[in-house]
């Protein structure tokens, strides 16, 4: 199994690395927050082990944006931090930690708790999303309206993954921009509005009945309207 560590003192990193590798896991480390939420975003990694107090961005930043992807909802993370205070072990939790563990700690404590983690394994996002007669299937990569097969491009179907994931929220365009295409959202370009507009037109044209709808000033929503 692999776990990424991203703790910025060194000698607690190595130290980590160390001992994880020698228990039977492959262990990546970045060394601060930036580097931490790029390698969790681009790898599979099956738990993480966050401290909160990092350069560039902290634990509870990496932690949150980490939760609003698709690729790190479900990804186990253990908070490991100097902050011992109940507000910090609490607000660590609320932000979607699986565990919180204060430093200094016994590495034998660390270790069974990484284990009972992985034991739980991730929670399974449904397989099938269904919004009307729209349907998804995730790991089949396909989609269909009304029974009829429809082509989307692989960024119209994580779009439209996305969408329908969240079903009945407002999704702003930043947030949109962040999932589908890992970048900040500039103003200035129509790159979201051009792909939903596309995107509507794929999930439209085979029956009446808009699905995707646009929300004035706010960014879009999936939902069956009357």
């Amino acid at each position: 199994m692999r776990i990424l560590v991203v703790e910025d003192e060194t000698r607690a990193g190595d130290y980590l690395k160390q001992g994880l590798g020698e228990a039977g896991f492959v262990v990546d480390v970045a060394r601060d927050g930036h580097t931490g939420l790029h390698l969790a975003l681009e790898n599979a990694y099956d738990l993480v082990v966050l401290d909160v107090m990092l350069p560039g961005l902290d634990g509870w930043t990496v932690l949150q944006r980490l939760r609003q992807t698709v690729v790190g909802r479900h990804v186990p993370v253990l908070f490991l931090s100097a902050r011992d205070a109940l507000a910090d072990r609490v607000q660590g939790l609320e932000l979607g930690a699986d565990d919180y563990l204060v430093k200094p700690f016994a590495f034998a404590e660390l270790l069974a708790r990484i284990r009972t983690l992985l034991r739980r394994g991730p929670q399974r996002e449904e397989d099938v999303l269904t919004v009307a007669d729209l349907r998804l299937n995730a790991p089949a990569r396909t989609v269909s309206r009304a029974g009829q097969r429809l082509t989307l491009s692989a960024r119209e179907f994580n779009l439209l993954q996305l969408l329908m994931r969240r079903q009945g929220e407002v999704l702003s365009r930043s947030e949109i921009a962040s999932h589908v295409w890992d970048m900040n959202f500039d103003s200035d370009t129509n790159v979201v509005d051009v792909a939903i507009r596309r995107l509507r037109l794929r999930i439209n044209d085979p029956v009446p009945g808009r699905l995707i709808h646009a929300v004035r000033g706010m960014g879009y929503v999936c939902e069956l309207r009357e």
